[in-house]
C-alpha cells in the first residue's frame, strides 16, 4: 500500500509513472483510466476525473441497453465523477511502473451514485456504524486454469480447452505443483499489491484451484476481491494461460465464492459470539435474518444466468434455505468459535459482485437483528433432502422475488432495486434470443 507521499517519491525517482484510477461496475469488473502519474498528482488528486455514466448501464459486452434511469440516449450519456479513495492506493507489481487506486462515484450535484456497487456496500456499512459496529469479511474464490491463452480460447469458441490438471487435485500437493509457477506468480503479485495471502489449494474440477486471503474490514475485502479477479486473469495471460471464475463452465463442480462475515463492536469485541463461544442473541437474530432474506436477495448472490447452474443436489453448492454448524450441505454454515465465530454464505459463485453480495449479507443480518427474528433449529443431516424451502433455481425466479421484495426496497432503496432488476431483465432477454448448441444437437435431425 502507498501513501500520497510515497507515491510522490516513487514518481520523482521514476519507479512509478502510471496510476490506474478504477471503478467497479455492475459485473464486479474494474473499469477506468490509466493516468500519467504526474497528471494524477497534479490534477486528479485535487479534482477527480470523469467517466461516462454508461459504465453502470451496459451489459457484459459493453452494449448500451434500455431501461436504466441514470443513463440513456434520452439523458445524453453524461459523465459522473471519479473521486479517488486514497486509502486504497497501492503498487501493482504485475504491471511495472504502475500503481492503482479505487474511486467512488459522484453525480455533478455532489451526491453519491446510489447503484454503484461500492456505494451499495457503503450504505450498509453506514447502517452498521449507526449501531457502533463494523463487519469483517473474507471471500473464498475458486477458478479453473487452462493451458490455452484467452485469445486461443476465444478463437476456439471456448470448446475443447485444455485444463491445467487432468484429474481431481483437491488438496493434492502433486497436482497443484503442476500449476505452481502460475499460482506463485498470482500469490506474489497480490502480496505486493497489499493483500494478505494465506494459502493455495487444489479443488475438484479439472484445473480448479483456490487462493485464500485473510479476512479484513468488509469494504477492504470487497476491493481486494475485485482487484484479485482482474489481477489473476492478467497474470495468467502473461504466462500464456487463461482462467475463469464463471459459476459453472461444465457439468462438473462449479466455481464458488463462499462469503464469511462477522461483526465487531467499537471495542473490537465480537457481536455474534456469546459468552461460551456459541451464538449470542444478536448472532442468532443475524443468522435468522440471513434465512429470512436469502430467497429475496438471491439476485445479488447469483447475478447471471449461468449462476443458477451451480445449484444442484450433491454438488457442494446449496439448494435449500437452511443453516447448520459446520454443515456444507446448507446454504448457511456456522464456523469458528468465540472471536472467530462467523457465518459462511455458500450461495455465491465465482461470478458474484463482492460489494453486492456482502451488502446483501449485512442487510439481511440487520433485518434479523432489528426485528429480533427467532432462529430455527440447525440442520444436522443432509440439507439437500431435508424438505426445506429451496433457493431460486433460475434467474427469472430470482428476479421476480427481488422486484417484489419490500425488504429489498427498505434495505437498498427503490433506485438500487430497479437498477439491478433491469440488469437481470437485460441478461434474460439476451439469453432468450440465443439459439444454443444444445438445441441444435437435440433438434437438427431428430425433430
Amino acid at each position: 500500500m502507498l501513501t500520497v507521499g510515497e507515491l510522490r517519491s516513487a514518481i520523482d525517482t521514476g519507479s512509478i509513472d502510471t496510476v490506474l484510477l478504477v471503478l467497479v461496475d455492475m459485473q464486479g469488473r474494474l473499469q477506468g483510466k490509466r493516468c500519467a502519474a504526474r497528471y494524477f498528482l497534479e490534477e486528479v488528486l485535487k479534482h477527480g476525473a470523469e467517466a461516462c455514466n454508461y459504465l453502470l448501464a451496459v451489459d457484459v459486452d459493453m452494449n448500451t441497453v434500455d431501461g436504466y434511469a441514470m443513463s440513456s440516449w434520452e439523458r445524453g450519456y453524461g459523465d459522473f465523477e471519479l473521486v479517488p479513495d486514497l486509502s486504497t492506493l497501492r503498487k501493482l507489481p504485475w504491471h511495472p511502473g504502475s500503481a492503482l487506486v479505487f474511486a467512488d462515484l459522484r453525480l455533478s450535484s455532489g451526491e453519491p451514485v446510489a447503484p454503484s456497487p461500492r456505494q451499495v456496500l457503503q450504505r450498509q456499512r453506514e447502517r452498521l456504524a449507526e449501531r457502533g459496529w463494523r463487519a469483517l469479511a473474507g471471500t473464498e474464490l475458486e477458478f479453473i486454469v487452462y493451458r490455452d491463452s484467452y485469445e486461443d480460447a476465444w478463437r476456439a469458441d471456448y470448446r475443447d480447452l485444455t485444463p491445467a490438471n487432468l484429474y481431481n487435485v483437491d488438496y493434492s500437493m502433486l497436482g497443484t505443483a503442476r500449476v505452481e509457477p502460475l499460482l506463485h506468480a498470482i500469490r506474489a503479485g497480490m502480496a505486493g499489491a497489499g493483500l494478505y495471502v494465506e494459502s493455495a489449494k487444489g479443488e475438484c474440477n479439472l484445473g480448479q484451484h483456490e487462493i485464500a486471503f485473510r479476512y479484513d474490514e468488509v469494504q477492504v475485502t470487497a476491493d481486494n476481491h475485485a482487484l484479485y479477479k482482474t489481477g489473476a486473469k492478467e497474470i495468467a495471460a502473461q504466462q500464456g494461460c487463461s482462467l475463469t471464475f464463471m459459476a459453472k463452465i461444465d457439468e462438473r463442480e462449479g466455481n464458488s465464492c463462499h462469503m464469511h462475515v462477522s461483526l465487531r463492536d467499537g471495542a473490537g469485541e465480537p457481536v455474534m459470539a456469546g459468552r461460551y463461544g456459541d451464538l449470542s442473541p444478536a448472532g442468532e437474530h443475524f443468522l435468522a435474518g440471513q434465512l429470512a432474506a436469502l430467497r429475496e436477495f438471491t439476485l445479488l448472490f447469483a447475478p447471471n444466468i449461468n449462476s443458477y447452474k451451480r445449484f444442484a443436489p450433491g454438488s457442494f453448492a446449496p439448494t435449500s434455505v437452511s443453516w447448520g454448524v459446520d454443515n456444507r450441505t446448507c446454504a448457511l454454515r456456522l464456523v469458528g468459535r468465540g472471536p472467530s465465530l462467523r457465518v459462511e454464505n455458500r450461495l455465491p459463485g465465482g461470478d458474484v459482485n463482492p460489494y453486492l453480495g456482502l451488502a446483501a449479507v449485512i442487510a439481511a443480518g440487520l433485518h434479523g437483528i432489528d426485528h429480533e427474528l427467532p432462529l430455527e433449529p440447525a440442520q444436522t443431516g443432509n440439507a439437500y433432502t431435508s424438505g426445506a424451502p429451496t433457493v431460486p433455481t433460475t434467474m427469472r425466479e430470482a428476479l421476480t422475488l427481488w422486484e417484489s421484495s419490500s425488504l429489498a426496497k427498505e434495505c437498498f432503496g427503490e433506485e438500487v432495486v430497479e437498477h439491478y432488476a433491469n440488469m437481470a431483465r437485460v441478461e434474460l432477454a439476451a439469453f432468450d434470443a440465443v439459439v444454443t448448441d444444445w438445441e441444435r444437437r437435440r433438434c437438427f435431425e431428430r425433430l
